[in-house]
């Protein structure tokens, strides 16, 4: 323990990296300590409340209540949902101001070969056969059902098929909150889910593209190493493909975090900053993200952190092997994932059909923090990629 102690003091002296990589050089500091406190805490009787805990302005004291649940486990987050729905789509955000009039929308629970319950959704024209399908994943802590229903109206306005699900332990889906066992397995969970609805023959013979935000952008490549001719093409936004030089993690920490998560796998850990932060540029969309109720807030777990820095060094090594049509969308002040890792991905990929739009001064979330006028014109360069693209494959 002395040891641990000792070496995890060094952590500090990483505190320029890179948020993600904080997340797992910083955690290992306040882990035991962290430990220490909630034991203090339950000696004196008291609850320790989920940093999670916010103020809405506007909510009753019922709905805080509601709010302030311990959302580990998916009934309370599904019950955080159903009270905070009208809410959500009420907000005065661009994503909500897509009419869905129009549109089949259709939500439903399925139970996948793991037994584990996962929350879909569905977006699809009514009048006309959709043009492709478009398959959804979605980031880190995030869920389908928020920001993203304004994301699947657009493009199902716009003559595509649309689904999304929750990975298990994040969103609407069972599991426990923000836990990742293992990268590989929620990647197979993932391609289980969306290989049925292809076989579905409504779908079968459509176009179909991937399209994945920040970590999604990981769990897309990852499907897309599994199953290489599988998919027509896919859309990174801002993707978690490759940690920077600058940024990787000494070896010697790797393995102490790697030894803790062993013993502490699913302990949440202190991060250096908030990401939230980092991730909005217009203050008033940064204030909105907190209707997303049922997002992962809290502390990272330790070892959802170490697979998906084992993932980004994975794909980071195997970039050469992407071969699908891909369109790269990354805001060039993007500090969450540094959008030099797109051009990255850019360059060494193994494919001809690929295209890479860089935004200036635009921060991480390109579709939900940014200005209108650039929220537009990310929404106008996907969909012109796609119609391009899916005729391209009809063809």
């Amino acid at each position: 323990m002395i040891k641990i102690h000792k070496a995890l003091s060094h952590i500090k002296l990483y505190s320029h990296y890179h948020p993600f990589n904080a997340l797992l050089l910083n955690s290992g500091l306040h882990l035991i300590s962290r430990k220490e406190e909630e034991k203090e805490e339950r000696g004196k009787g008291r609850r320790l409340l989920s940093s999670r805990s916010m103020k809405l302005e506007g909510v009753d004291h019922k709905l805080q209540k509601i709010l302030d649940a311990n959302m580990d486990e998916v009934p309370a987050r599904r019950h955080a949902r159903e009270a905070f729905k009208d809410i959500q789509l009420g907000i005065d955000h661009i994503l909500f101001k897509t009419p869905c009039h129009g549109l089949k929308i259709k939500e439903s629970y399925e139970v996948n070969s793991n037994g584990i319950e996962i929350f879909c959704k569905s977006w699809l024209p009514e009048a006309s056969k959709p043009k492709a399908a478009v398959f959804y994943c979605h980031g880190y802590g995030d869920t389908c059902s928020f920001f993203f229903e304004g994301i699947a109206r657009k493009l199902a306005s716009s003559g595509y098929g649309v689904f999304a699900m929750d990975y298990p332990g994040f969103g609407l889906s069972e599991g426990l909150h923000g836990y990742i066992p293992s990268f590989d397995e929620l990647v197979d969970d993932v391609i289980e889910h969306y290989s049925k609805i292809r076989e579905n023959p409504e779908f079968h013979s459509l176009p179909s593209f991937l399209f994945g935000q920040s970590m999604g952008g990981a769990v897309v490549l990852k499907m897309h190493l599994k199953q290489p001719k599988a998919w027509d093409g896919a859309i990174l936004v801002a993707p978690m493909c490759k940690i920077a030089d600058d940024m990787v993690p000494p070896k010697w920490l790797t393995k102490i975090l790697i030894g803790m998560a062993s013993v502490l796998p699913k302990n949440k850990l202190v991060p250096q900053k908030d990401l939230a932060e980092a991730a909005f540029r217009e203050p008033k969309k940064k204030d909105q993200a907190a209707y997303n109720v049922i997002a992962y807030k809290d502390k990272p777990r330790l070892l959802t952190a170490l697979e998906m820095l084992k993932t980004t060094e994975e794909i980071e090594r195997r970039l050469e092997e992407v071969s699908l049509p891909l369109l790269i969308l990354h805001g060039e002040a993007d500090t969450v994932t540094d959008p030099s890792v797109s051009k990255a991905l850019y360059e060494k990929a193994n494919c001809s059909n690929k295209t890479l739009k860089l935004y200036k001064d635009a921060y991480h979330s390109l579709l939900e923090g940014e200005p209108d006028e650039i929220i537009i014109q990310v929404f106008d360069d996907i969909i012109s990629w796609l119609d391009k693209h899916s005729l391209k494959v009809e063809t």
